[in-house]
């Protein structure tokens, strides 16, 4: 129950939502480059990204100082049809934007 809690408050966030949706379309992508795109501080979009790691949802990877996240895979079913939903939602997302 506890994993079913997570993974539902983890999308209850419409910032959360487009992050996902963010890195479906995308792929792989530099904390940097989510700053830029969402503009927003690194302190809160960190905050984000931890929840959805917490949930299952994203897998991190670091290179030096850098730290790249995307979807993990492969996704349990839940998970993998919460994140089919969020792509069938009529969700706008920034562009990518590189500034690192």
């Amino acid at each position: 129950m506890d994993d079913f809690i997570k993974i539902v408050s983890a999308v209850k966030d419409e910032t959360r939502v487009m992050i996902l949706r963010f890195l479906y379309t995308y792929g792989e992508t530099c904390v940097c480059e989510l700053v830029a795109s969402f503009n927003m501080i690194q302190s809160r979009l960190s905050r984000h990204l931890l929840i959805l790691k917490d949930a299952g949802f994203l897998k991190v990877r670091r290179e030096g100082q850098w730290s790249y996240y995307s979807i993990n895979s492969p996704l349990d079913v839940f998970r993998e049809a919460v994140i089919r939903k969020i792509v069938n939602l009529n969700v706008s997302i920034p562009e990518k934007t590189s500034r690192c």
